[in-house]
């Protein structure tokens, strides 16, 4: 199979599929990676790295496209990179299709396979998913922390309190109890937040209060929700339905309600966002305020850390890539569940 790593061009994108040690493993399975000049530069890994691994080196995207069949990346596809995209590519990256009907349109009009990490299912799990998730909750906290000092025209407050019974603590409400809120709850937890987290599953709830005591879990009532939204100084979202649009779970009314200089951090804005003032940003210009409340709506949150986000989706990533370089690869259940799109049509049945 030959193999194309392209370099990210999303804003301020630093991971890369692949680490050189993936690489060499492909390549001594007798395959041909193609990697694009600096692609691993932002994740700390260099161009000679890759050539020592076996990589093919190539200077432009159009080269890198022209010559591999399998494209692994970690973006799904900008707008100046589909002109590249042929019928016969197999495109293997993170693609949330279900918040991104213009893009799901033109990959239908080049007829080629997409495959998206987050759809790859192993035992209800999500393999290519989890990583990403629990760096993006970790960092969902860093960042609110952040904006909540008062420079960044947050509430100025230290979400852990001043260490005296005098100062008190921040209130951190967090959508959903999977990887994401788990690893937001955690973090959070540790700084010595109050954590209140909601989530239907009676299971993550008994997890969730074994990590600390700072941390109460609810059951997702919304009169319930109302009030959380209402007292909490960071709200982060958290809700995943695999390969579908997110349920808007707090309202704009809700928002309206929070404290002046409050944080609103949607992880789920990737998939439509689970609170209805959310809208994508980036890094370039990260925040937004809607009534007095700094909203935070990055796509690519764990693009922040490239170096440790790369490390961690190689790993997970490499089995699944050797995996499609087999010509019966569809017959493999977790990679058939990742196919989104196929021959001009819709494959996945959430984005029918």
């Amino acid at each position: 199979m030959e193999i194309g790593i392209p370099r990210e061009i999303k804003v301020l994108e630093g991971r890369v599929a692949l680490t050189p040690i993936a690489v060499k493993e492909l390549v001594i399975n007798g395959h041909q990676v193609i990697i694009e000049q600096n692609a691993g530069l932002l994740s700390g890994y260099l161009d000679t790295e890759y050539q020592d691994a076996g990589a093919i080196l190539v200077k432009s995207a159009k080269e890198l496209y022209d010559r591999a069949r399998l494209i692994v990346k970690v973006k799904e596809p900008q707008s100046s990179e589909l002109k590249y995209l042929r019928a016969d590519h197999i495109l293997f990256s993170y693609l949330h299709l279900a918040a991104a009907p213009e893009l799901t349109q033109e990959l239908l009009k080049i007829g080629l396979t997409a495959v998206a990490f987050e759809t790859v299912t192993v035992d209800r799990r999500l393999p290519l998913l989890a990583p990403m998730s629990d760096i993006a909750g970790r960092i969902a906290v860093q960042i609110g922390t952040h904006l909540l000092h008062q420079p960044q025209g947050g509430r100025g407050i230290l979400l852990g309190g001043g260490g005296l019974v005098a100062t008190e603590k921040g209130q951190v409400v967090i959508l959903g109890g999977g990887i994401a809120g788990t690893g937001a709850a955690y973090v959070a937890a540790a700084l010595g937040a109050n954590v209140l987290v909601f989530d239907p599953n009676e299971e993550k709830h008994i997890q969730l209060k074994l990590l600390n005591k700072n941390i109460r879990t609810s059951y997702p009532e919304q009169e319930d929700i109302a009030q959380a939204v209402k007292e909490a100084d960071l709200l982060i979202g958290a809700v995943l339905i695999p390969g579908a649009k997110a349920p808007h779970l707090v309202s704009a009314a809700q928002v309206k309600s929070m404290k002046a200089g409050s944080v609103v951090i949607d992880i789920s804005v990737d998939q439509g966002g689970c609170i209805e003032t959310t809208r994508p940003t980036s890094y370039e210009n990260p925040t937004f305020v809607w009534e007095d409340v700094i909203h935070f709506g990055v796509t690519n949150m764990p693009g922040a850390v490239p170096r440790t986000s790369t490390q961690a989706l190689s790993e997970v990533l490499l089995p699944y890539v050797l995996g499609m370089c087999q010509s019966d690869w569809h017959s493999d259940v977790a990679l058939a569940s990742g196919i989104n799109l196929q021959n001009g049509e819709i494959v996945l049945s959430a984005l029918a």
